[in-house]
């Protein structure tokens, strides 16, 4: 039986496994929490299938933790693409000032379709079939990355700073406590 409790409590658990393994990460809580905001934020992307890859490439450029990185590519999941497509579509139709296509939009079948024109490198289906909708979604995602972004790494860097036992096993890792 569905139960708030129980999501309540599985919810949490998953928080304070992922608080956990930030923790045990090697570098300063600020590299930590950029690179666990990128890849959540790399989550709102239409990048489906490439948040892992391109939130390591965006870590190691910009020199944040990868692992942590890989750790927030979690946030876009099953549960969460839906909305998460959902939002960037209409963000970005209210940016371009378009129309909304055809909707209810099938994302199931739309990344489908993505992910057969990609390979088979047919590039007329994708953009008559695709682009009207993938393109409002990158544009959505935009300011949405911004604000997920700004918003997870406050929060995570915060946690992190306010762990007394990491900041002094860090120091001690760099020599700047001696």
């Amino acid at each position: 039986m569905f139960s708030l409790e129980k999501v309540g409590r599985r919810l949490r658990g998953l928080y304070l496994k992922i608080l956990r393994k930030l923790d045990s990460l090697k570098g300063t809580p600020r590299e930590i929490a950029n690179g666990f905001a990128t890849g959540v934020a790399m989550s709102f992307t239409p990048f489906v299938g490439f948040h892992l890859l391109l939130s390591l490439a965006v870590a190691r450029l910009a020199g944040q933790n990868g692992i942590a990185a890989a750790l927030g590519t979690i946030a876009g999941n099953p549960w969460t693409f839906p909305l998460i497509w959902y939002i960037t579509l209409h963000i970005g139709l209210f940016v371009l000032g378009a129309d909304a296509p055809q909707l209810p939009v099938d994302f199931k079948a739309l990344f489908t379709e993505l992910f057969h024109t990609v390979i088979g490198l047919d590039f007329s289906a994708f953009l008559e079939d695709i682009w009207p909708v993938f393109y409002p979604m990158l544009i959505g995602s935009i300011p949405l990355y911004i604000v997920v972004w700004w918003s997870v790494s406050r929060m995570a860097w915060r946690v992190l700073l306010n762990n007394p036992a990491k900041n002094e096993r860090d120091k001690d890792d760099t020599g700047a406590g001696m």
